[in-house]
């Protein structure tokens, strides 16, 4: 069976969140999991600048972009879904938040999925995307599916971070982790991991409530147990090792197996 990796992002997500939020599937899935809840993201911690560290392994001084409006890179870096295309691997990427589109070029991409999460539609947005990954996945067949989930950073920004509607955010998106891992756990490794947390009703800056994220990988590649503080750009060569594909020169992350 070839190898396949499944990446589950929950916009905003604080490790600190998964104790709190209370949904029992947590533990279970941390308990055969080889799991870290105090790694750390990149500077400016914001949703873009995070997502570019982590698919082109390099902190943001090097890809360019410092807020949540794309720049160009004028020394470009192989993004991950342009590595894995390059060696011929497929992918797929299902997501909620439109700004995300500038993290694959054009080609690179098996199948690709967006439905806005606005205002008045991100809770079935929320459900879409679970939706959307059940369906299609079986039917594409890609080596690498990234699911992105961004209901948790908006419920942050509108109530706070650690506040109920912000838990309820976490604990729902842990029912989509849980229902993807029973459809596809057997199938794929999962990494499930955030871009960055929050502090009070934002994030950007360099508090450790904004910095750290969970980096939780579960599979056959995994031993169940602990590590501490990887970097948000160690998942783009992880992937890429698992998918057997070589990490590209110019990233600066390190594969966690």
């Amino acid at each position: 069976m070839k190898k396949k990796v499944m990446l589950i992002l929950c916009d905003g997500m604080r490790p600190d969140s998964l104790s709190a939020c209370g949904h029992p599937f947590i533990l279970q899935f941390l308990s055969q999991s080889f799991a870290s809840l105090d790694s750390h993201t990149v500077l400016p911690s914001m949703t873009l600048p995070c997502h570019l560290s982590l698919m082109h392994s390099v902190p943001p001084e090097r890809h360019g972009t410092m807020d949540n409006v794309y720049k160009p890179m004028v020394r470009p870096v192989p993004g991950l879904f342009d590595q894995l295309h390059r060696y011929e691997r497929r992918s797929a990427f299902i997501y909620n938040w439109e700004q995300l589109r500038d993290l694959s070029r054009p080609g690179s991409l098996a199948f690709s999925y967006y439905i806005s999460c606005d205002d008045n539609d991100r809770f079935k947005a929320h459900q879409n995307i679970l939706d959307t990954a059940l369906v299609q996945l079986p039917l594409i067949d890609p080596d690498f599916a990234f699911v992105y989930f961004g209901l948790t950073d908006l419920e942050g920004h509108d109530h706070g971070w650690m506040k109920e509607a912000y838990l309820q955010a976490v604990k729902s998106s842990w029912d989509m982790i849980q229902k993807l891992d029973e459809t596809f756990g057997k199938e794929y490794t999962i990494i499930v991991t955030a871009d960055h947390g929050g502090l009070g009703r934002d994030h950007g800056g360099p508090t450790p409530e904004e910095m750290t994220i969970p980096i939780i990988c579960k599979g056959p590649d995994f031993k169940p147990g602990e590590f501490h503080q990887a970097s948000i750009m160690d998942i783009a060569p992880t992937i890429a090792r698992l998918l057997d594909v070589p990490s590209a020169k110019s990233w600066e992350g390190h594969s966690l197996i």
